[in-house]
């Protein structure tokens, strides 16, 4: 069977937080669950589960997920990480697979840090300490700050990501909204999304 006949059954949060206790990476739940983790509900199904970490922390997470067989995906094309390690260095996500219920269950975002900081990839002037960029849940499930899932939200703007806006925005101090605006206004200058900032 080829990596393409498998569906994602991805695992949720608390299993990811499960099975990297411990571990000595600052790893965080990203994207469409991390809006979910900040309001407190799950407020749609998620296909997918993506973490992030910095991109020299991926030997760590491969080791301790040594069960999954890692593929990097990018430009369309999904390669897997026996077949060719220089892929890496050319993509950021990697997604896990159960290579016995051939199923995908995470995908896992390598991210630039410097200095101890994460660096956004979409502009390096955004740099943030990770205990400035990880927020926890009550039981202590890592996840990436709202302002940060948005600003990558905001590339595509999809319905489902105009939702995700819509339900963090009440949610956020005056200054989070101060921050999250200036972040679009430099990596998107006339986005929709900063006269609902301003």
């Amino acid at each position: 069977m080829r990596w393409d006949d498998a569906d994602w059954r991805a695992w949720r949060p608390e299993e990811a937080a499960e099975r990297l206790a411990g571990l000595d990476v600052p790893w965080h739940i990203a994207a469409g669950w991390a809006i979910d983790l900040f309001v407190g509900y799950e407020r749609r199904e998620h296909e997918d589960l993506e973490i992030a970490a910095p991109a020299d922390g991926f030997r760590q997470i491969h080791a301790v997920l040594d069960d999954l067989e890692f593929y990097a995906v990018g430009d369309g094309e999904v390669t897997g990480l026996a077949e060719s390690s220089g892929r890496l260095a050319e993509t950021h996500q990697t997604w896990g697979l159960d290579a016995t219920a051939f199923e995908w269950r995470i995908d896992v975002f390598r991210e630039p840090s410097a200095s101890g900081e994460w660096v956004c990839r979409r502009n390096s002037e955004i740099r943030l300490s990770y205990d400035e960029l990880i927020e926890r849940t009550a039981d202590g499930i890592p996840y990436v700050r709202p302002e940060v899932a948005l600003l990558f939200k905001a590339k595509a703007a999809r319905p489902k990501d105009e939702e995700d806006l819509r339900d963090v925005l009440p949610l956020l101090a005056p200054s989070r909204r101060a921050l999250l605006h200036d972040w679009i206004g430099l990596v998107y200058p006339g986005h929709a999304w900063l006269d609902r900032l301003a």
